[in-house]
């Protein structure tokens, strides 16, 4: 029996919506791992991202769509991707870069907010200045 075209739009737009969920996971992980390790640690991190987020996706389509896995589905994902991956991707990598600095910067404020008074009682307790 085929299914409506309520549900066969639905069942594209998650599709192509995982495959930006792809694409902004894969940009934060480029950001996360950094330059200079060894390749056996390149693979093993590979290997985890590629594993949380086939994860990930998983379990969106499964809440979305009931995990309707048709090859339509890996189609739209990674076509999806790939637009993604060419034409939007360097905007957002400046937009997570630019979110990460300001969220690193609001966290070290508030760190060096919250230690300040534990310093000065324990240097008024130990007698240095």
């Amino acid at each position: 029996m085929p299914l409506p075209i309520n549900v066969q739009f639905n069942i594209v737009l998650y599709s192509i919506l995982s495959g930006i969920l792809i694409g902004v996971l894969y940009d934060l992980y480029n950001i996360v791992r950094g330059a200079k390790v060894p390749k056996i640690i390149i693979m093993v991190e590979d290997i985890l991202f590629w594993i949380f987020t086939s994860l990930a996706v998983f379990t969106f389509l499964l809440y979305m769509n009931y995990a309707f896995l048709n090859p339509y589905v890996y189609v739209f994902m990674i076509v999806t991707l790939v637009i993604y991956l060419k034409f939007i991707s360097p905007m957002v990598l400046k937009i997570e870069l630019y979110l990460i600095s300001v969220f690193g910067k609001a966290i070290r404020i508030v760190f060096k907010t919250v230690i300040y008074p534990v310093k000065v009682i324990f240097y008024s307790i130990s007698g240095k200045k």
